[in-house]
């Protein structure tokens, strides 16, 4: 037996095990770097990736470490007694090699997949093999399965009430932070909106990330509850309520593969939604040249998948097409996000015009699932609410019921303007581009850093003209931020 041990290295989601090369009682001739190995305490097994350690200031040779990840998951005592051994095979592998090789998985093989996904089974090069063989072909009815497969393994939620709306953009559009000004004002209406939300992986910010600024948004499912009881919504970090797992590890692999196929879209979204207890969705679709979806027709494909899925699966969709050729608002990054979505719910003149109508939009769309509001009336009721601060006070009750954050609205101090090369006017604004000008400014990391958009398309400039404005808290992220607008700064003018 081995004494257990906390090692602080943050390994993301991953379970890793750390045994000294100079172990006592197991030889590393016997368990390999790297190898899957089972983790046995005398209330808990759990599979983890092994790692030696050959220094003796890290680990003793009569511990074991596990990472932070790990050491969470596991969920026992540090100095408590346990060991190690060799996983039993993992079944389902083989429906894995059948879906490398082109076959259709029947839906018991996708159950037996996730349930070993979400049991942390696979290692992270398994679960990569799943979803490269997924992306080269997925029937429809294959995407269903996946879907219920993974609502199957997760908690699922239940409000007590018939009507749970819930709303969800698919991303890629810096700036869209619509669901902060949506849930008050559905809230306001009287409907029940229990929004979870992810943080930043890839982009500049996450809902969460944003929320974060104004009130806690890592709030376990009891206090979720507690909130939405009492209020009617939240704005909560998905991550912590842990509704899909098995979709929170897959991600972690997908993101850094740049793996995002549609059919995995579909099941990742409509599984999340499905197990926080939704009835009715609104699901925003931006199309532009440098957002997720490219064109109308891929938007009409992804539209197609997503009411088959969630017809199947009993949910009502209302899906909407919108524009995706630029940012939406003036911020993108934490601070200045909630910045602009704080000037929307307080009517200030200055507020992103953009920003306001989408969210009108969206929370219009989601008041006419409400039997008692007339088709076409939803968009109207949506701009009474907000223009009387009815929303305004929704938002301060989320705030007060979640928590207030100590953090002030203000971004960076340090600031470099990137300036139009010509006259002309802003034709296309690269989406993608601004995006990673952000992050690399230091955002979501650093709250206060980001791009502060000052010219939109449409806008006339002139040589000189500053287009945007850079955030960074620390000066090199602020020059390598200015170093890459420098190559391309991601405006089209002429």
């Amino acid at each position: 037996m081995l004494k257990l041990k906390r090692i602080a290295i943050d390994t993301h989601r991953e379970s890793i095990a750390y045994l000294s090369r100079h172990c006592s009682q197991f030889k590393a001739e016997e368990f390999q770097a790297l190898e899957r190995i089972e983790v046995c305490g005398a209330a808990r097994r759990m599979p983890a990736t092994l790692n030696i350690v050959d220094d003796p200031q890290i680990l003793d040779a009569d511990e074991l470490g596990l990472s932070e990840a790990a050491f969470d998951a596991f969920g026992q005592a540090a100095g408590i007694l346990v060991s190690i051994q060799h996983p039993r095979p993992v079944e389902s592998l083989e429906a894995v090699r059948a879906k490398i090789q082109g076959y259709e998985l029947s839906p018991e093989q996708y159950a037996s997949i996730i349930r070993d996904i979400a049991g942390l089974h696979y290692s992270k090069m398994e679960v990569a093999a799943f979803l490269v063989g997924c992306a080269g072909f997925m029937t429809s009815n294959e995407v269903l399965s996946l879907t219920r497969a993974m609502a199957d393994v997760g908690r699922r939620l239940e409000w007590g009430h018939r009507l749970v709306v819930d709303k969800h953009c698919i991303g890629g559009i810096p700036g869209n932070r619509t669901s902060m000004i949506v849930v008050p004002i559905v809230v306001a209406h009287g409907l029940t909106i229990p929004k979870t939300s992810s943080r930043a992986i890839t982009s500049p910010a996450g809902t969460a990330d944003t929320m974060e600024i104004l009130a806690r948004v890592d709030i376990g499912i009891d206090e979720m509850r507690g909130i939405v009881d009492k209020v009617g919504g939240c704005l909560v970090w998905g991550g912590r309520v842990n509704l899909s797992p098995a979709d929170d590890v897959m991600i972690t692999v997908e993101r850094p593969l740049r793996i995002d196929t549609r059919e995995q879209m579909v099941a990742s979204i409509l599984s999340k939604k499905l197990t926080a207890g939704a009835s009715h969705l609104v699901l925003d679709i931006p199309v532009g040249p440098t957002a997720k979806v490219r064109n109308t027709a891929e938007a009409a494909r992804l539209r197609k998948l997503f009411e088959h899925v969630g017809g199947q699966l009993g949910l009502s969709l209302d899906i909407r097409i919108t524009d995706g050729r630029q940012p939406i608002g003036r911020g993108v990054g934490p601070v200045l996000e909630a910045r602009d979505v704080m000037a929307v719910l307080r009517n200030d003149a200055a507020a992103p015009d953009d920003l306001r109508d989408r969210s009108l939009l969206l929370a219009g769309a989601l008041i006419e699932s409400d039997i008692s509001v007339k088709g076409g009336h939803g968009i109207h009721r949506a701009r009474e609410l907000l223009v009387s601060g009815a929303a305004m006070k929704a938002m301060e009750q989320i705030i007060q019921a979640q928590g207030p954050s100590n953090l002030t609205l203000e971004p960076s101090s340090s600031g470099r303007e990137v300036v139009a090369a010509n006259d002309g006017v802003v034709h296309e604004i690269d989406c993608l581009r601004i995006a990673q000008i952000a992050r690399v400014a230091g955002a979501p990391m650093f709250k206060g850093a980001g791009v502060d958009l000052i010219c939109k398309t449409g806008d006339t400039v002139h040589r000189g003209d500053p287009l945007y404005r850079i955030h960074a808290t620390l000066e090199s992220d602020l020059g390598f931020a200015a170093d890459l607008a420098a190559e391309d700064p991601g405006y089209g003018i002429r």
